[in-house]
């Protein structure tokens, strides 16, 4: 089994390749949803803000599957299962680091008036890298 250190896998995340992750609505429907991700001590680390959907579903039901894919070629992907865990914690500096890393802006601009931002850690089970 791949490991999110593994030079390939390191490579796909160092870059700001989007990712896909999936999670389970009420209704045990998969979400899918495209995310900006980093790498953080051999853990995932994605953001978004409280009462959207997907960070809801986790907190109801933290499995979750990451799919990071490179740019020009998405037949060069990271697979990640694993649990998420949700912290407050550090999260307006996590989305700013990301708004850095995706789109050169020091400061997340998307951010709306009296938003709380939540990070999620991904611990992997599971690490498949595909490189074709």
């Amino acid at each position: 089994m791949a490991t999110l250190s593994d030079p390939g896998a390191r490579a796909l995340l160092e870059q700001p390749n989007y990712a896909v992750i999936s999670t389970f609505d009420p209704d045990g429907s998969i979400r899918s949803t495209i995310v900006w991700v980093s790498a953080e001590n051999g853990a995932l680390a994605v953001n978004s803000a409280v009462g959207r959907r997907w960070p809801t579903n986790l907190g109801r039901d933290p499995r979750i599957t990451v799919l990071v894919y490179e740019a020009g070629n998405p037949y060069n992907f990271l697979e990640v299962r694993g649990r998420a865990r949700g912290t407050l914690e550090g999260a307006d500096a996590h989305i700013d680091a990301l708004a850095k890393k995706y789109i050169g802006q020091d400061e997340y601009p998307y951010r709306q008036p009296g938003e709380q931002r939540i990070k999620f850690l991904i611990e992997p089970d599971h690490v498949r890298h595909v490189q074709m």
